[in-house]
């Protein structure tokens, strides 16, 4: 009987109407209750009972029940004052509790005047950033069902009613800034003639504009949307619109591109929406009107009008990185794309063009001086930031076709004495008798390798200078001509006074990418010939282009990257503290927890490896020829030096691990690809073969984490599986790495 009335009791919980915010917050406060305190007896986050007692979300079963029995218990114990009056309430005839969540019909939107600016749930929340599963429709202040939304403070633009799920665990809320208080970014989508803005944190806003200028314009002035500048001397983020489909129709604009459009990368110049903006007195970026467009006013003193687009029809989230996310719902788009925005940064374009442009937000350029005599301020260069003007490379660092190598003969190849040829690792071996043996192969692959590789890394900010016969400085960026050929990997020294005896002809050579032993003089990064020093050999460079302006230009680019990829893992359960075992175990199916998480953490992979490409970026057509400039060489973080310094670090950062490993362990690998490294084991799992100690790894050696330079498990193959598929493609050495996580094989070359 007992369980009967309690089963009563939540029903009625569950229909009773909540006292207004402003009541609730007396309520707990008579009490002398924080807030911390309720959030843990609800089992909820801070920031969501903050959101209750705000007014701007009210809560959803199971935790609605037991809030509402707890604030009847305080009313019971504090009784409100009689001429206490609530701060907010619903239309006539309508309480406060009855919502679509619990009629299970969507209520019709309700008229809101809009006198003031939209308010966000985010206000109320502060510093925190995750609030609690729910739809945008849980998030949907009660209202009647006609007649204006009434509140003691500026009139809200509501959340809409029957809107798809929006904010679950993981998604930021809104700026703190008031400027920026509905967040970032907001995808624009249109339902039955009425256009919505979905925002972060589940908000979601009507959109009054009828055109594409008039949507530029209640941008800027209404929608409150950007982010805080990144460094002290940088700018406040432009809002990003996210165009979905039904957006481009509404707006006059293609749904799809042509293919001569697509491969122009814009529509044309004569489009009619191009010509409503020109009218407006609205200009476009030399890249024209794209899938990644930026509308805007020349600047009027530090005030900016600017605004970008995003249009995942035309291609703007390519799916080798952002997956599904453009075939995503409006609000789980807005989620995806906020989280990574909150995290990284506000996209600017492609994964690679925000991984470059993040650099430039965390070192501007320039900064303003201090004061000159009358007071007034000066543009000057920001120190440790690589400059507002483009450095020449050294012709060593200029890739086929630069304006400098212009005299050079047309057919002319250049070899690895006249071209530095700092690349990721790919190398395989045939396996040996004794390792046909065993089982397994079990490839490992190190989690965001070229961003370990970037950390702490000093890199050269200015021009480079040219030094003849120099000694090698290991603290002096630059690239080195010199002579490696000597190193013998089977000596050399893996501590202050340790060699160790290997076994050369299973190792890859540390200064390659194909992993052969140099033949003479080459051109090499700083990391890669103090490697050379490190195992134990000297070194004399012939010559040298060295930076003596430098600095660790990356250092906080690989921090924000760092943290946004860990707390992303661990929001998927993959946290920076597990034991290996559970570490692997967490790591298996991970993607599946919550898929569009899943695709920020691809999104973040992909804005290391996109940006340090962009620092050596090629011509893309344009009617370029070898020997003219391209438009990517008058950017001052064209640094193709600065690419091949982390690459080398790289390359020789996984290098000495293997090292180690084999001076260990006797095992040596039979594929390196890029991270990626492959092993025989007699167990399927990295566990099998890393010599793990009471929980602890190798010193030096792998290590199975989360963390950037610690290594997860990429895949398992059977020996038989390597030896087919190299017998069936005639490839001895075909680099099983490549395949190792799934098995497929695909696109084999055999040299032939």
């Amino acid at each position: 009987m007992s369980e009967l009335f309690d089963a009563v009791d939540a029903l009625v919980a569950s229909r009773a109407g909540l006292p207004p915010p402003a009541e609730r917050k007396r309520l707990r406060a008579a009490h002398g209750l924080t807030i911390d305190e309720v959030a843990t007896a609800l089992k909820v986050r801070r920031a969501t009972v903050s959101g209750w007692e705000a007014g701007k979300t009210e809560p959803r079963p199971p935790e609605r029940d037991a809030y509402a029995r707890l604030l009847d218990k305080l009313a019971e114990l504090y009784p409100a004052p009689t001429d206490s009056a609530p701060t907010d309430s619903a239309a006539p005839g309508q309480d406060t509790a009855v919502s679509e969540t619990f009629t299970g019909e969507p209520a019709p939107a309700p008229e809101v005047r809009t006198a003031a600016a939209p308010v966000s749930e985010a206000a109320a929340m502060t510093t925190e950033q995750n609030t609690q599963p729910r739809s945008a429709a849980d998030a949907v202040p009660p209202a009647a069902a006609s007649g204006p939304v009434r509140t003691a403070g500026p009139s809200l633009t509501p959340r809409r009613t029957g809107a798809r799920k929006a904010a679950p665990a993981g998604t930021p809320a809104g700026g703190t800034d008031p400027q920026f208080e509905n967040g970032p970014l907001a995808v624009v989508d249109v339902e039955n003639g009425q256009a919505y803005a979905y925002c972060v944190g589940g908000l979601v806003l009507d959109v009054p504009a009828k055109t594409l200028p008039a949507l530029v314009e209640w941008t800027l002035k209404e929608a409150k949307l950007g982010a805080p500048k990144l460094s002290g001397p940088g700018k406040d983020a432009d809002p990003l619109l996210v165009l979905t489909e039904a957006a481009l129709e509404r707006y006059g604009l293609p749904t799809t591109l042509t293919e001569e459009e697509r491969l122009a990368g814009r529509i044309p110049e004569g489009h009619k929406v191009i010509k409503q903006l020109v009218r407006a007195e609205w200009k476009l970026t030399k890249r024209g009107f794209g899938p990644w467009a930026r509308i805007y006013r020349p600047a009027t003193g530090s005030e900016r009008a600017c605004v970008q687009l995003c249009i995942p029809s035309w291609n703007a989230l390519d799916s080798r990185h952002w997956g599904e996310a453009g075939h995503l719902p409006p609000a789980d788009l807005a989620r995806v794309l906020g989280v990574y925005a909150s995290r990284v940064m506000t996209p600017r374009g492609s994964t690679a063009v925000t991984g470059l442009e993040l650099m430039t937000a965390l070192h501007p350029p320039t900064r303003a001086s201090e004061p000159d005599a009358t007071g007034k301020r000066h543009s000057e260069h920001n120190p440790g930031s690589l400059g507002k003007d483009p450095v020449d490379c050294a012709p060593c660092e200029a890739p086929d076709g630069h304006p400098l190598l212009a005299d050079l003969p047309r057919f002319h190849v250049r070899g690895p004495a006249e071209k530095l040829f700092e690349e990721a690792y790919d190398w395989a071996r045939p396996m040996t008798d004794d390792e046909c043996t065993l089982r397994y192969l079990v490839g490992i692959d190190v989690n965001m390798a070229f961003a370990a590789g970037a950390n702490g890394l000093v890199v050269g900010l200015g021009a480079p200078t040219q030094v003849k016969a120099p000694v090698f400085d290991a603290k002096l960026p630059g690239s080195w001509l010199v002579d490696l050929s000597h190193v013998d990997l089977s000596r050399v020294r893996v501590g202050r006074d340790k060699w160790a005896d290997l076994d050369a002809n299973l190792l890859p050579s540390p200064f390659t990418p194909s992993g052969e032993r140099p033949q003479g003089p080459a051109w090499y990064a700083t990391p890669t010939v103090a490697y050379a020093v490190e195992l134990g050999y000297d070194v004399a460079p012939i010559e040298a282009y060295v930076r003596y302006d430098n600095g660790r230009y990356l250092d906080g680019w690989y921090n924000r990257l760092r943290d946004a990829f860990l707390a992303t893992m661990a929001d998927l359960g993959v946290h920076a503290d597990l034991a290996p075992a559970d570490f692997l175990e967490a790591m298996d199916g991970y993607k599946s927890r919550d898929p569009e998480l899943a695709i920020v953490v691809s999104a973040v992979k992909a804005t290391v490896k996109g940006g340090l490409g962009k620092l050596r970026e090629r011509p893309r057509g344009e009617g370029w020829k070898p020997g003219q400039p391209w438009r990517a060489l008058s950017r001052p973080t064209w640094r193709p030096d600065i690419r091949a310094a982390v690459i080398s670090r790289t390359r020789v950062n996984l290098h000495r691990k293997i090292v180690k490993h084999a001076a260990f362990t006797g095992q040596y690998p039979v594929a390196v690809l890029s991270d990626c490294v492959v092993y025989a084991a007699g167990g399927e799992s990295p566990l099998d073969f890393l010599p793990y100690r009471d929980g602890k790894p190798l010193p030096g050696g792998f290590k199975l984490g989360v963390n950037p330079g610690l290594v997860k498990h990429e895949g398992t193959q059977e020996v038989l599986w390597g030896e087919e598929v190299r017998e069936r493609f005639n490839a001895p050495e075909l680099n099983l790495a490549r395949y190792i996580k799934d098995g497929t094989v695909t696109d084999v070359d055999n040299g032939e």
